[in-house]
This record gives structure tokens, C-alpha cells and sequence, in this order.
């Protein structure tokens, strides 16, 4: 893949690699090394970490390499590493090279134009001059495969454009191409066996290809060749019309009872609601938007959202909430950073009053709850002293509903008969005090993974500062689970226990918003097993409870 940031303004040439039994060698020991050392192990190859006795070796390198699924070279790179470190059937030059040690590193150029002279694609870290390919941030399903790249400029918006593409597609896509895939290779069968097709369906070969300009063409009585294949033609139409909601649930007997009635042209019209929303004026609305799926905001929320004339939202309000907003509405997000947050504050409770004095409706929308460390009493008196009394509307709270969508039920009889809600970050960014351990206590940390480890050590170890040691300390064998973006599509849960969590959280990196939850509960319904953690990922609970549509728009020859 040639990197178009060289400055050519080139497009890449995006393509799939079948890597299996491949030699992949990795040069340094680091945080990256490890995520290259995972991807190759996971798309079949076999990697070899080349690195010296002396170096830090990142502990996931080090677990893969204590089961035998990574080599270890304790040494620096040498340059007949190259040509001799491969598999036999390539005369033992390596398949692939990933230079971890960043573009400064003396040897990170050497190695690039060693690669380049013998043609084995480089990746080097930070360098995208030095790289002949790059890694895309891909997402997966099944057989399906998506991949975004910015070229080197901006890996963690390539990241975050991947999860906003990920989380408009439906569960089970990846069952749905199976499916369809299977129903389309036994359609060419059986047209093959009766002398009606002589090659393979159109587009199996090639995913690049795009529909042929005939692709939705009449096809007459007297037109032959069009006609040996209408099945096939009838089911490509389908997949490229039909809405993937409707395609994701469709059945085998679907398919049949389909293709039966290919030819009866039937159409069936979709009815598209519309909202008309009432403006009122005057008016100031505090309202929680919920821990993140747009399914869970309260109807009066939701009315507040299309009535409103200025929207005033925390910067954690989750996107497809937002997505709910009209365009014709006034936005503005919070522009909350580390140290400017009073500041921040101050700007939206006067942007609120500037609306309020021109009579316009006012929403303040806010993550989660209102009144659950989110400042709500401080504005409702700021504006009640204005001569503005808001209505306040309440939101599902992360602190209950994240554990809920992870599976963590807060009480268990006979585990867990109370639940403790903290922040794990106190005013002008101070720590607060640590609780005390209740074996049966339920505790939900908010805004504490920013400081994890420090939050760790003062639940696991008494501080300096304190006096006297009467505090019962958190055994570090305690259960305990990260779940981020509660109730989205990529929805994350670290499962493990207080003594691993740090270096789980470390190797999957941060996905806000999130929060810890400790305690036994956390393995009630979900035990790790011996393990040192779990990672769950993606949610798609509440997109089951939509009732599928029953008609649909039937595709045209």
C-alpha cells in the first residue's frame, strides 16, 4: 500500500492480505509492538520480536512469548535478519517488518531502505515517509472487514471514524453475508448444473467491482441471456435495495419464498413519520440525555431535544443524541478541557440567559443525570436567581444503568445489599478520600479512569497522609470491571479484579466516557475464570427490541 501522506496526493492502494503461516518480524518491545505482535497473531502469521536482553518488554509481548505464540530474538536487528529469519518456502526472507522503535530511531531508516531494495513491505512507527504500507483501523465482523485509514495523518480519528461506521450497521451483519453468500453460491449451482450460467456469480471475485450499467435494466421475454440469470440478478437487487435492518433478519425460508415470487413485481411503500415540534418560548429545560443510546432518553427529554430553540450540551452528550436535534436548532458543546472547566461553566450559563432575555427556549443537555455530579443544582439556582425557574427532567445515570448493560447487577442477594456511587475526581481536580471496603458493598466510580492506578493504590494501600490506619483496605483479589460507552454499539467492558485492572485498561487504552465498578457483583453473572482479565466488546441489546419493518420496497427488474 503506497502511504499517500508522502505528499504525492496519491490514493493508496487499500487491499486484504491473507497473511496465515507468514512471517511477521517486529523490531522493539514497547506498547506498539505488542498491538503489532496481537493484529499479526490474529490474522494467522507467525511474529519474531527482535529486541535486546535489556529491554523493557511490554507484558503482553511477554505473555506471548512465555505460551510460544511469539519468538523472541534477544538481541538488536541485524541486517541479515531480513533473508534469513523467513519460511523456507520464500528462501527464509521475512514476509513483513514493523519498526516499533519510532522514525528518530538511527535504525528505523537502514531497515526502511533494507525492506524497500528486497521488497518486503515496512511499517515504521511515527515515520509514514519511511513505510511502504500502513495499518488500517478496522472493524469486524464475520466475513466482513472494514478499514479506514487517514494516511498517516490522524490514527485515533481513523479510530473514531471506525467506531461512528461500526455503530450505524446492524447486529448480525456478518451472519446476513454468510447467509446471503451461501443462497447466492448454491443459486449459481444449481444455473450451472441446468446450462443456464458459465461462470461464476458477478462480484464474488472481486469486492472492488461495482454494479455493471446494465444492472437494473427490463429484462424482456425475448431477452435470453438476461433471463438465464434472473434469480441471481433478483437477489443482487436485493441485496443492494433492500434496508440491512431487514436484510440482517431474513431466513432461509425468507430467501425461498422470495425468489418464488422474483417475478410478480410487487411493490409496498414505507411510511416516513415526521415531528413536528411546538417552540416555546421563554423557558429554561435541565435534562439528562442518558448514559449514550438515544432509545434511552425519557419522551420528555425527547420533546425538550425538537422544541427547543438553543441547545446548550455537555461535550459527553453521545452522538446519535445529538443526531436526534433539528437542523434548524441553535447548537453549541461544551468546551470543557482539563483547567478550563469553571470557565467553560460560566460561558453556558451566560449564553443560557443571553437566549432566555430574547425569549427563546432553552435546553441545557447533559450526560446522564441532572443531579448526579453534574452541576445541576448550581445552575438551577443560578437561573431560579435570574427570575428563571428551570424545569428539570431527569436521565438514566451511568452510575446504574452502565453496570446493568455489562451485566453487573449492583445488589445480588447473598453477594452485594448496598451500592456506593463516588466520584473519582473532586473539585479543582483533587482526589477525594477512598471508601473503606464493605465486602458487601457495591462501589461505581465516575470521571476515575483518567486516574486509575492512583485511585487503585489508595483503595489497595494506606496513603502517607494518613494519620491513622483504621480504614479497611481493598483486597486486591476483588472483582471489579471498566465499562465504557455504555449502551453504544461499541460499548467496551474490562472484566478482572483490582489488582490486573491497571495493566488491562493500559493494553486496550481509554474509550471514554467510562467508569470502574468494584466488588463482588461484578462476577456474578460474568468470572473472568482464572483469567487476568476479559474484554467484551460491542453492544447492540436495545437494537433487538425494534420490530422489523414489514414492508419493504421490493426491488424492479
Amino acid at each position: 500500500m503506497k502511504d499517500a501522506s508522502n505528499g504525492s496526493g496519491l490514493a493508496p492502494l487499500m487491499t486484504a492480505w491473507d497473511v496465515e503461516h507468514q512471517i511477521h518480524l517486529i523490531v522493539g518491545a514497547n506498547p506498539l509492538a505488542a498491538a503489532r505482535c496481537t493484529k499479526s497473531l490474529e490474522a494467522g502469521a507467525k511474529p519474531i520480536i527482535i529486541a535486546p536482553e535489556t529491554a523493557d518488554m511490554h507484558f503482553t509481548l511477554s505473555e506471548h512469548i512465555h505460551n510460544g505464540s511469539a519468538q523472541w530474538v534477544r538481541r538488536e536487528f541485524q541486517d541479515d535478519d531480513l533473508t534469513t529469519l523467513g519460511r523456507e518456502e520464500v528462501d527464509r526472507v521475512v514476509d513483513t517488518v514493523f519498526v516499533t522503535v519510532g522514525g528518530n530511531n538511527p535504525s528505523a531508516s537502514h531497515i526502511s531502505k533494507l525492506c524497500r531494495r528486497l521488497r518486503i513491505p515496512v511499517n515504521v512507527s511515527d515515520a509514514p515517509e519511511l513505510c511502504s504500507f500502513t495499518l488500517l483501523s478496522t472493524y469486524t465482523d464475520g466475513p466482513l472487514h472494514i478499514g479506514i485509514t487517514t494516511s498517516g495523518r490522524g490514527c485515533k480519528l481513523a479510530s473514531r471514524l471506525r467506531r461512528e461506521i461500526a455503530a450505524f450497521l446492524p447486529a448480525n451483519l456478518g451472519s446476513a453475508i454468510d447467509r446471503l453468500g451461501a443462497v447466492r453460491r448454491k443459486l449459481w449451482e444449481e444455473d450451472n448444473a441446468a446450462g443456464l450460467g458459465e461462470r461464476a456469480p458477478e462480484g464474488d471475485d472481486d469486492d472492488t467491482a461495482g454494479q455493471s450499467h446494465t444492472f437494473n435494466t427490463l429484462v424482456t421475454e425475448g431477452d435470453v441471456a438476461a433471463a438465464k440469470t434472473r434469480r441471481m440478478r433478483w437477489l443482487s437487487q436485493i441485496c443492494e435495495y433492500w434496508p440491512l435492518r431487514k436484510l440482517v433478519s431474513i431466513t432461509d425460508a425468507d430467501i425461498d419464498a422470495i425468489l418464488k415470487a422474483y417475478s410478480s413485481g410487487r411493490d409496498a411503500s414505507q411510511d416516513v413519520d415526521g415531528v413536528n415540534g411546538v417552540s416555546k418560548k421563554g423557558k429554561i429545560v435541565l435534562a439528562g440525555s442518558g448514559p449514550g443510546h438515544p432509545d434511552l432518553l425519557t419522551r420528555a427529554t425527547y420533546n425538550a431535544i425538537q422544541s427547543a430553540d438553543i441547545i446548550l450540551a455537555d461535550k459527553l452528550v453521545p452522538a446519535p443524541v445529538l443526531d436526534l436535534i433539528p437542523r434548524r436548532t441553535e447548537v453549541h458543546i461544551a468546551r470543557k478541557f482539563p483547567g478550563n472547566a469553571d470557565q467553560a461553566q460560566e460561558e453556558f450559563l451566560q449564553m443560557g440567559l443571553a437566549a432566555l432575555k430574547k425569549g427563546q427556549q432553552v435546553l441545557r443537555l447533559k450526560q446522564g443525570d441532572p443531579y448526579l455530579y453534574g452541576r445541576g443544582a448550581e445552575e438551577f439556582e443560578f437561573f431560579r436567581g435570574e427570575g428563571h425557574i428551570p424545569v428539570v427532567l431527569p436521565g438514566i445515570t451511568s452510575a446504574m444503568s452502565a453496570s446493568l448493560f455489562a451485566d453487573i447487577p449492583a445488589t445480588h442477594r447473598g453477594v452485594s445489599d448496598q451500592v456506593l456511587v463516588c466520584t473519582g475526581t473532586g473539585r479543582k481536580g483533587a482526589a477525594p478520600n477512598p471508601p473503606a471496603y464493605v465486602p458487601t458493598q457495591t462501589v461505581v466510580f465516575l470521571m476515575a479512569l483518567h486516574r486509575l492506578s492512583a485511585l487503585i493504590e489508595s483503595l489497595t494501600a494506606y496513603s502517607t497522609e494518613e494519620s491513622t490506619r483504621s480504614r479497611a483496605l481493598w483486597p486486591k483479589e476483588t472483582p471489579c470491571a471498566i465499562v465504557e460507552r455504555a449502551s453504544c454499539p461499541d460499548q467496551r467492558v474490562i472484566r478482572s479484579t483490582l489488582e490486573h485492572v491497571c495493566m488491562a485498561f493500559e493494553a486496550a487504552g481509554s474509550r471514554p466516557p467510562g467508569l470502574l465498578v468494584v466488588g463482588a457483583s461484578c462476577h456474578v453473572l460474568h468470572n473472568p475464570n482464572g483469567q487476568k482479565w476479559v474484554i467484551e466488546e460491542g453492544f447492540h441489546g436495545l437494537d433487538e427490541l425494534h420490530g422489523e419493518v414489514d414492508t419493504v420496497l421490493a426491488p424492479q427488474e
